[in-house]
């Protein structure tokens, strides 16, 4: 019987569980592992992949792979559909696109991204409702460069749900805080100018580059709840 990627995974780490290989040790390269295993290097590689992506080895290059001396348990982000969180509150869902234009990024952004200064990006700003309500302040800078064309009419559908579910997103970071309320997000929010907001900010890439950069500024009284 030939074995697949997870069959080495589940075998290395019932080796480092038993001490086999303790914390810190040194473990076979690929290739003295794909021989006793008789399986191709590339199943070895994605084995030991999956395993440095949950914390268990270390891995780097031309010094091979180390059992973690301290274990981290990594979670997985996902991306949220705004329009599925807020119908999963059990809340009528709409949104508003209240800017849309191409223009030379301001320089923090570019800056973000890693691209080059006065790169014409797509300015969007979506109000996202909840019953009616205000519930979240979208702001957002696409890279037209690294989107499939033509881009949709984003009064059809909003930038968030576009991209979780037409573009390969494979990296980026996340940042919360709590931010007093800008003049423009009191305006469109109906809050009063510093009203304390959850805001999140998010950079995100694609296989080609960059996509985008995105301020999430949530309504008063926003819970984010997060599982791993």
């Amino acid at each position: 019987m030939t074995l697949g990627w997870e069959d080495i995974r589940a075998e290395v780490l019932r080796r480092i569980r038993a001490r086999d290989w303790p914390p810190g040790a040194l473990i076979p390269g690929e290739e003295a592992l794909a021989e006793e295993f008789g399986v191709a290097r590339a199943t070895v590689n994605r084995a030991l992949t999956a395993l440095a992506e949950a914390g268990v080895v270390e891995r780097k290059k031309r010094a091979g792979t180390r059992v973690a001396e301290l274990p981290v348990r990594r979670a997985r982000l996902e991306i949220p559909v705004i329009r599925l969180d807020v119908m999963g509150r059990g809340l009528a869902y709409d949104f508003k696109l209240l800017a849309d234009r191409t223009q030379p990024a301001p320089v923090p952004v570019t800056a973000r991204l890693g691209l080059p200064e006065g790169t014409a990006m797509r300015y969007l700003e979506t109000l996202h409702l909840a019953g009616g309500r205000p519930f979240m302040l979208e702001t957002r800078w696409l890279n037209p460069a690294c989107l499939p064309a033509p881009l949709p009419d984003f009064t059809a559908v909003s930038a968030n749900e576009w991209l979780v579910t037409h573009v390969s997103l494979v990296s980026g970071d996340i940042a919360f805080t709590a931010e007093p309320a800008s003049p423009r997000e009191a305006e469109v929010m109906g809050t009063p100018p510093g009203t304390a907001l959850l805001v999140a900010e998010r950079t995100t890439h694609g296989t080609n580059g960059p996509v985008t950069l995105v301020r999430l500024a949530h309504a008063p009284g926003h819970r984010v709840q997060m599982l791993f």
